[in-house]
């Protein structure tokens, strides 16, 4: 291994460019150079060589002074999305519970601490951001996110929880490291979690695990419904049931259609 634990083979200005890449995101979708070179830990002159050099692959746009991606970094991340098997598997089941709950549905799956949807059925909007295929979010803060986590081994689960910081989106969020082991082994155990108002004021969400044929959890599916509409009770009652059972056939499919490892 070379300096810092890392291979020989490790290319670090492979890694600087990316970084310059994740510096971007809903909340700044427009930086000049030296907010990038802040946000990324660069040098001035190192983020400016990679910005002109994102510009002139095509993944960047500028005017001059602000910096933004373009379209066309969503190919970066549809090698992957396009060669996962759960949107195309996952996606009649999950019109099938959209049209039985009449509530939207998505599938994601574990991305360092957040979860990414890679799949998403909607029923109408009610949250306040948009969701897409791509959307990130963090991952001890989501149903999804939770039912991921809760499957995780132990010292991977630890490693996990050591590094993320807990921080308050709504007044109901967990910020306590036992609170949400204690909501990670009750997801684990009943087979589903529920989020009330955590991520965002208003919003509830319950998902379940999907597992492939080997019995690993790969990916989560949930739903997302307004407070107003539906309590937790009602939540157990009326959608727990019909998502179990899409989880099911998801898995069936993939237990189908994917090889053994």
């Amino acid at each position: 291994m070379a300096d810092g634990g890392r291979d020989r083979f490790f290319v670090q200005s492979l890694e600087r460019g990316l970084a310059v890449i994740r510096v971007f995101d809903a909340d700044n979708a427009e930086l000049t150079l030296s907010e990038v070179a802040a946000r990324s830990g660069l040098t001035r002159a190192a983020a400016r060589r990679f910005l002109l050099t994102l510009v002139e692959l095509g993944y960047m746009h500028t005017d001059g002074r602000l910096f933004r991606l373009s379209p066309r970094v969503l190919e970066l991340g549809y090698s992957y999305l396009s060669g996962l098997p759960f949107p195309e598997i996952a996606e009649p089941h999950l019109k099938r519970l959209v049209t039985e709950v009449k509530e939207s549905a998505s599938m994601s799956v574990l991305d360092g601490d957040d979860i990414v949807y890679v799949t998403r059925v909607p029923a109408g909007r009610i949250m306040s951001v948009s969701i897409m295929v791509g959307t990130r979010f963090p991952a001890y803060i989501t149903s999804m996110g939770r039912v991921l986590l809760a499957h995780l081994p132990a010292d991977e689960l630890d490693h996990r929880l050591g590094e993320v910081a807990l921080e308050p989106l709504t007044s109901r969020t967990i910020t306590s490291g036992p609170a949400l082991r204690a909501e990670l082994r009750r997801a684990r155990a009943q087979g589903y979690a529920i989020v009330d108002q955590e991520l965002e004021e208003g919003l509830r969400s319950v998902a379940a695990p999907i597992r492939d044929r080997t019995g690993s959890v790969i990916a989560a599916v949930n739903i997302p419904v307004h407070a107003a509409r539906h309590t937790v009770e009602a939540m157990r009652r009326d959608l727990v049931p019909p998502l179990l059972a899409t989880a099911a056939r998801i898995e069936a499919d993939l237990r189908v259609i994917t090889p053994r490892r």
